[in-house]
């Protein structure tokens, strides 16, 4: 087989802030992806950390961290620049905490309950 007849697969890992999560993983269905998956994170960036209450709700101090999502999802080559495309125009609120968008190729896939290699998403 030739390299022409494999499918190039990429991973799209899009860290947003938390309150933009249902936004950006409709967006990214919608798009055409088949599956994500979501992790809760917190981060340190570029942009500004909130202001949260203490545990009485007394005091109140700046958080150390941003309450982040990371959502990733593996899609062919040809849906890349769709799916890049949607994420920043459904999380672009034009501030330094807007999130990052990560991608890179995957080189081999597989898939655990057929203990197989995968050449494609299908």
């Amino acid at each position: 087989m030739g390299i022409l007849d494999v499918d190039i697969m990429k991973k799209i890992e899009a860290m947003v802030p938390s309150l933009r999560r249902k936004e950006v993983v409709d967006s990214i269905l919608n798009a055409g992806a088949q599956g994500i998956t979501l992790v809760e994170s917190r981060g340190k960036g570029s942009g500004e950390r909130s202001m949260v209450s203490g545990a009485r709700g007394t005091a109140k101090y700046i958080a150390d961290y941003n309450r982040i999502d990371t959502i990733t999802t593996v899609v062919d080559d040809s849906q890349v620049d769709s799916i890049v495309s949607t994420i920043m125009d459904v999380a672009y609120r034009g501030d330094n905490g807007d999130g990052m968008i990560f991608v890179s190729t995957i080189d081999e896939a597989y898939k655990i309950s057929a203990k197989s290699k995968i050449s494609s998403l299908d």
